[in-house]
């Protein structure tokens, strides 16, 4: 009988433990191991992780009927695509505490201002990565977008240029180049914003979002348009495997995009009451310092600040000054009729 009993014992902790599992698509190198480890620590559960490199990816993934993900992190301006079709549980705030902590800046955007649907996760700025002594040698500055889209500049660094393969993100910065809303859908700019890029694309090594950091911290590519915190990450291994050279980024005189990944819990989410521990979890102070240290994010909640590392809270994009920050844009969504348009446009390109 004791035998019958201590079997059926360890059947009952095996079935508990598969069914404590936490199941979230996040985006591709954002979320470190230190965090998911501790949380796992916390809710004695499993985290299982998967990853997307793009939102388009991300939307077209659950479009197809991908099901069984507990927690995804889409950027601000695609939460329409997502909470339209019904895709996202409302939130319990009661079970999110520390969401107080949040600060005002990065509350109530666009398409879901009560914060209904979404709990900011991390901020973030799209800019240009750069191997300061080679850009340098080449007379190139790359505080412009003209780095990446003015052929005569780029003619001084052919094949050592990456760009984002993200149309939206692209082409939002040849936007800004020609002094055009980096949010605008209309025919005319989109037009004017796909000429320039097609003009500059034969001068480029690749599109990329995977290994653009990479490449640049290992001296292969000179100059990089990304993201902040992939470009922290690079900077920070440069420095650490003693590179000669330098490795920096900065922030584009005609302005830049800001970009804010949130927190989001599907709406056939499996475990949604996990999936409330670890959105709360990712608003608490040492846990948001930990998080913005570990991927060069910017902080969404108050009580991080006296946790931070002066290597984040000294740098002006990645402790911008409120000045700062009012240059740069919040994306934000487009209609059905713009993303048609920008698809055509970026197929095109991407042909050629």
């Amino acid at each position: 009988m004791w035998k019958w009993l201590f079997l059926g014992f360890l059947l009952h902790v095996s079935w508990a433990n598969a069914e404590d599992k936490l199941s979230i698509y996040v985006w591709s190198n954002s979320m470190p191991t230190s965090t998911i480890k501790a949380f796992e620590a916390r809710c004695q559960c499993r985290v299982e992780q998967s990853f997307y490199g793009d939102n388009e990816e991300l939307l077209a993934k659950l479009a197809a009927g991908a099901k069984g993900y507990d927690l995804i992190f889409p950027s601000t301006f695609v939460l329409p695509a997502l909470i339209g079709p019904n895709k996202l549980m409302p939130l319990d705030k009661n079970k999110l505490p520390h969401s107080k902590d949040i600060l005002p800046t990065f509350l109530r955007v666009p398409y879901d201002n009560n914060n209904t649907y979404h709990q900011p996760f991390m901020i973030g700025v799209t800019l240009l990565g750069y191997n300061a002594e080679k850009l340098k040698a080449a007379g190139v500055d790359p505080s412009s977008w003209a780095a990446i889209f003015d052929p005569e500049q780029l003619k001084k660094i052919r094949n050592k240029v990456t760009v984002l393969d993200s149309s939206r993100e692209l082409f939002a910065a040849a936007l800004m180049y020609l002094g055009k809303d980096p949010n605008s859908g209309k025919q005319e700019d989109l037009a004017a914003a796909s000429e320039v890029i097609r003009k500059a694309k034969p001068y480029w090594a690749a599109f990329n979002n995977d290994s653009y950091s990479r490449q640049l911290a290992n001296g292969n590519i000179w100059l990089a348009m990304g993201n902040s915190s992939d470009l922290f990450q690079a900077r920070r291994e440069v420095k650490e495997t003693k590179r000669k050279f330098q490795l920096e980024f900065t922030a584009q005189k005609e302005g830049n995009e800001w970009w804010m990944d949130t927190t989001a819990i599907m709406r056939d989410a499996p475990r949604p009451d996990l999936a409330h521990q670890f959105i709360d979890f990712l608003l608490e102070g040492k846990t948001a310092a930990a998080q913005a240290k570990a991927s060069g994010g910017i902080s969404p909640v108050s009580t991080a600040a006296p946790f931070l590392d002066p290597e984040l809270s000294q740098h002006p994009v990645l402790n911008p000054k409120p000045q700062d920050f009012a240059k740069w844009t919040l994306m934000r969504a487009y209609n059905a009729n713009e993303r048609r348009l920008l698809s055509r446009y970026w197929t095109s390109i991407k042909v050629r």
